[in-house]
């Protein structure tokens, strides 16, 4: 795997197809339940109303997590670290498109409907030392978190597509994204949490390139035809390998209380 140039350490490692591109290049050294979508509204099944007419992207925009809306977080809009289009993230196999779609911040669906930006921890105002070195600095969680919106039932298909992908692609696969290649060794799905009307987690583990394998997690919920996409990294335990940690509950329940 290349290595990004050290100016573009940190707009590389957010990248969020899978941040797949720079895992090694954070590095000097250069799980498991059904697939199947589960849901989770009392409602009900969302098939006995009209089908709604989705959102644009302007008004995904404006649904997104906002600086000052979730205390001890921060919120940046992502826009010079997140992929702006599909074709800046390529695999080697279809089905697991969706898979690193969602993990981009892009909408795992057909829709061009599509918002995103990344919420981390906000240690300036909640931790209760200052970071005293770079390596302190990077140890933050990043979540990159997508919104996409879909006609009539284009938001279920975009969930089953994701379902169906973390099957056909339990063996791995190779991704290409910003230039870099990387291989996604396996894929099994998770339990996610009771969210929306429809959840599927999914844990991707990565070649470090010779240094072990690193475990990503994805959690892909939808809340009427509105489908938001979580994916979580940690710059600082990147380069140990190991398990990236859970995506933080308190950012998926604020994101999701704001879908309509």
């Amino acid at each position: 795997m290349k290595r990004s140039p050290g100016a573009r350490l940190c707009a590389t490692a957010a990248i969020g197809a899978l941040s797949l591109s720079l895992l090694t290049a954070c590095s000097d050294e250069g799980s498991k339940d059904s697939a199947d979508s589960k849901a989770s509204s009392s409602a009900g099944s969302s098939s006995s109303a009209p089908a709604a007419k989705a959102l644009t992207t302007a008004e995904l925009e404006k649904l997104l997590l906002a600086q000052g809306e979730l205390k001890g977080y921060k919120s940046d809009s992502g826009d010079d670290t997140l992929p702006t289009s599909k074709s800046q993230v390529k695999t080697d196999k279809p089905a697991c498109d969706p898979l690193a779609w969602a993990t981009a911040g892009l909408a795992p669906g057909d829709t061009d409907a599509n918002a995103s930006n990344s919420v981390s921890e906000d240690k300036a105002s909640s931790a209760t030392v200052q970071p005293e070195d770079i390596a302190d600095a990077f140890d933050v969680d990043m979540t990159f978190v997508g919104l996409s919106s879909y006609e009539g039932d284009g938001a279920e298909k975009a969930l089953k597509a994701v379902s169906d992908g973390v099957t056909a692609c339990a063996g791995g696969y190779g991704l290409a994204a910003d230039g870099e290649n990387t291989k996604v060794t396996k894929v099994a799905a998770e339990k996610g949490a009771a969210q929306g009307d429809e959840v599927v987690a999914f844990t991707e583990d990565v070649d470090m390139d010779g240094a072990g394998t690193a475990a990503f997690h994805t959690t892909v919920v939808r809340k009427g035809n509105t489908v938001a996409t979580f994916y979580t990294v940690n710059f600082a335990a990147m380069t140990k390998g190991g398990d990236m940690g859970a995506i933080p509950a308190a950012v998926v329940d604020a994101q999701v209380a704001k879908l309509k």
